[in-house]
C-alpha cells in the first residue's frame, strides 16, 4: 500500500530537522522525513574537535566535487555535504555566525519580501539558547545551544584580538549581537561539550512523537507531480522503489546541491539543462540550479616562537589524551572546534558592513586537518565574504546516484580577485602588530616572496579552498529567475516548497548554519499558516566614521600593505 502523510520532508539536515520538530508540534498532522544517510551516533561526529574526520568520511559526506574550475588552474575542489542525520550540521566546523543585519535587508531589497533583519532576528532568537543569556539579540530558551568554547584560554586568541585593535579596528563583545564588525570571540554550536547539531537539538526530541516518521538510507528519486501539484515522492531503499504521497506539501530540504538536483531530476528546471540530461520537462523553471555561490578562503600561516599551539597535540599520544578526556568528562580541547576568536572588517571606506571575515586558529594545518606543520604555528583563514562570482548545479541524468555537475566559477569576478589581495595584505598588517611580536615567527604561507598582485593571484589560484558555504541555487524572489517566492513555494507549482540555504539570494556575511536554521524556523510558521513573530526593533551597530574610514584609527605599527 502507498503510505500517505500530511507533509514529506526530503532531507534531515540543518533545515529538515527544524521542520520535523516544529511541524510535529501539531499532533493532528503526520510528517515523514526521508534521509539518505544514517545515524549520527558516532564519536567523530559528536566530539567537536574531531570535525575534520566526518567531513572527509564517505559514510557521512556526499563527497561532491566541482567540475574543473576555470579560474583556479582547472582544479577540482572538494564540496562536502552532510549525508547523515543532521546533514551538514553534523559534519561542519560548528561555527555559529548569523551574518550581518544588512545581509538580510539585502535579501529583501532583491525581492525576498519580509525577509529583512527585523523579520529574521526574532527567529534567530527563537532557535537559540545562548550560554550567557538572552537579550534583544540573543535567545535563551531555544533548542540550539551556543557558547564560546573554552573561553579563549590559549594566549594566541587574545593576542589576535589585541592585534586587531592595534591595527586600528574595533573590538566587538558579540559578533552575533548589536555589532558584528570588529575582533572578538567566535561562537559555536556545542552543548555540554557535545556537537549540538540540528539532529541533537531538534530531531531527536521530536522522534518521541507518534506523528513523526523518519526513514534513513532512503534515496529520494523524484517528486511526483499531478498537473502542477506535488502529490508525493518516490524513493529507493535496499534496492526497492517506494512511493509515498502527501495530503498537504512536499518540503525539499536537501541543501544547495541536493535540492536543485532533485527538482531537475523531477523535470523541474531549465528546459535545456533537462533535455541535455535526458529528463522530460514537466515544469520549465530557468533559475533552478543557477545563482550558485560560495565563500572561499586561503590560509595565512606563520611559525610560532612559543610551544603553545595545537600542532604540539597532533601526535597519536596527544590526540589519544584529548579523546580520552572528552570521552570521560566532555571537556578540554576535545570540546572545542578551536575557532574561538575571529573578526570582521571592511576592506575599504564607504562600506556600511564588513566584507572580510577571519577565523583564527592556534595551529598551522589545513581546514580538513591534513598536512599539519611539523613545528608550532598558527594561522588565519580569510576570504571575501560577499562574492560576486556565480555558478550552477546541473543534473547530468535522472539517476539520483549520479552526482550533478557543480561549478562555482570561483574568482570569475575581478572584485573577488581584488578581495583576496586585500585579505592577504590586511591580514599581514594585523599580524605584524606588537601584540603578536612574542609569538610571530616566519611566514609559511603565502610566504614572504609573495608580494605583488600577480604573485598573490597565483597563490590564490593554486591554494584557495571552499569555505563550504554553498547557497543560492534555488533563489528566493519574485522575478522570473527566482525558483521560490517569498513564502518559499516553488513558482508555478502547488504543494511544493524548498527550505534550505539554496533559497538564499546572496551569501550572508558569515557561516551558513545559523541562518539556515533561522530560515527553517520562520518557514515552519509559513507552512503552518501561523502568524509571524513580531518584527524586532533592535538597533544595528555601525563602525564610527564608516563613510570615510576603512578602520576607526591609524594602526599602531604601519606596515606596507
Amino acid at each position: 500500500m502507498t503510505r500517505v502523510f500530511d507533509y514529506i520532508i526530503v532531507g534531515a539536515g540543518s533545515a529538515g530537522c527544524v521542520l520535523a520538530n516544529r511541524l510535529t508540534e501539531d499532533p493532528n498532522v503526520t510528517v515523514l522525513v526521508l534521509e539518505y544517510g544514517g545515524s549520527d551516533k558516532s564519536v567523530i561526529i559528536q566530539m567537536p574537535s574531531a570535525f575534520s574526520l566526518p567531513m572527509n568520511t564517505k559514510r557521512f559526506n556526499w563527497h561532491f566535487e566541482t567540475a574543473p574550475e576555470p579560474h583556479l588552474n582547472n582544479r577540482r575542489l572538494h564540496c562536502p555535504r552532510g549525508k547523515v542525520l543532521g546533514g551538514s550540521s553534523s559534519i561542519n566546523g560548528l561555527v555559529y555566525i548569523r551574518g550581518h543585519a544588512f545581509d538580510f535587508d539585502e535579501w529583501e531589497s532583491l525581492g525576498a519580501k519580509n525577509w529583512g533583519y527585523r523579520h529574521c532576528l526574532p527567529y534567530f532568537k527563537r532557535a537559540e539558547s545562548y550560554k550567557f543569556g538572552g537579550d534583544d539579540y540573543r535567545g535563551d530558551a531555544g533548542p540550539l545551544s551556543t557558547n564560546n568554547g573554552n573561553n579563549m584560554q590559549n594566549p594566541l586568541y587574545g593576542a589576535w584580538v589585541e592585534a586587531g585593535a592595534q591595527a586600528g579596528y574595533i573590538k566587538t563583545e558579540d559578533c552575533n549581537g548589536h555589532m558584528q564588525e570588529g575582533f572578538g570571540a567566535m561562537h559555536m554550536t556545542v552543548k555540554n561539550g557535545v556537537r549540538w547539531s540540528t539532529a541533537n537539538a531538534y530531531l531527536r526530541p521530536a522522534m518521541q512523537r507518534p506523528n513523526l516518521t523518519v526513514i534513513t538510507h532512503a534515496m529520494t528519486r523524484q517528486i511526483l507531480l499531478e498537473g502542477k501539484r506535488a502529490v508525493g515522492v518516490t524513493y529507493d531503499q535496499d534496492g526497492v522503489t517506494h512511493t509515498v504521497r502527501c495530503r498537504r506539501e512536499v518540503l525539499v530540504s536537501s541543501g544547495p546541491i541536493g535540492s536543485p538536483h532533485l527538482l531537475q531530476r523531477s523535470g523541474i528546471g531549465p528546459a535545456e539543462v533537462l533535455k541535455k540530461a535526458g529528463i522530460a520537462v514537466k515544469h520549465a523553471l530557468p533559475g533552478v540550479g543557477e545563482n550558485l555561490q560560495d565563500h572561499s578562503e586561503i590560509y595565512i600561516q606563520y611559525t610560532c616562537k612559543e610551544p603553545i599551539t595545537l600542532n604540539g597535540k597532533m601526535g597519536l599520544w596527544g590526540k589519544a589524551m584529548i579523546g580520552l578526556r572528552w570521552l570521560l568528562f566532555k571537556d578540554g580541547l576535545g570540546a572545542s572546534n578551536h575557532f574561538e576568536a575571529g573578526g570582521f572588517i571592511r576592506s575599504e571606506a564607504g562600506l556600511r558592513w564588513p566584507d572580510i571575515q577571519f577565523h583564527f586558529l592556534p595551529a598551522a594545518m589545513r581546514y580538513d586537518g591534513d598536512k599539519p606543520f611539523k613545528g608550532h604555528g598558527f594561522m588565519v583563514l580569510t576570504g571575501p565574504n560577499k562574492p560576486k562570482s556565480r555558478g550552477h548545479v546541473h543534473a547530468l541524468s535522472a539517476d539520483p546516484f549520479a552526482h550533478p555537475e557543480i561549478r562555482f566559477n570561483y574568482l570569475e569576478s575581478e572584485e573577488d580577485r581584488e578581495g583576496f589581495r586585500r585579505c592577504v595584505r590586511l591580514t599581514r598588517e594585523i599580524l605584524a602588530q606588537p601584540a603578536m611580536d612574542r609569538y610571530r615567527g616566519v611566514e609559511l604561507a603565502p610566504g614572504p616572496n609573495v608580494q605583488t598582485d600577480d604573485e598573490i593571484d597565483a597563490f590564490v589560484r593554486a591554494n584557495m579552498e571552499s569555505t563550504m558555504h554553498p547557497c543560492g541555487s534555488c533563489r528566493m524572489g519574485e522575478d522570473d529567475m527566482a525558483v521560490v517566492d517569498s513564502e518559499l513555494r516553488v513558482r508555478g507549482l502547488e504543494g511544493l516548497r524548498v527550505i534550505d540555504s539554496s533559497v538564499f539570494p546572496t551569501e550572508p556575511n558569515g557561516n551558513l548554519n545559523a541562518p539556515t536554521i533561522m530560515l527553517a524556523e520562520r518557514a515552519a510558521d509559513l507552512v503552518r499558516g501561523r502568524p509571524m513573530l513580531a518584527p524586532s526593533e533592535a538597533s544595528v551597530g555601525l563602525a564610527e566614521g564608516w563613510e570615510s574610514r576603512q578602520r576607526t584609527r591609524a594602526p599602531m605599527r604601519n606596515v606596507a600593505a
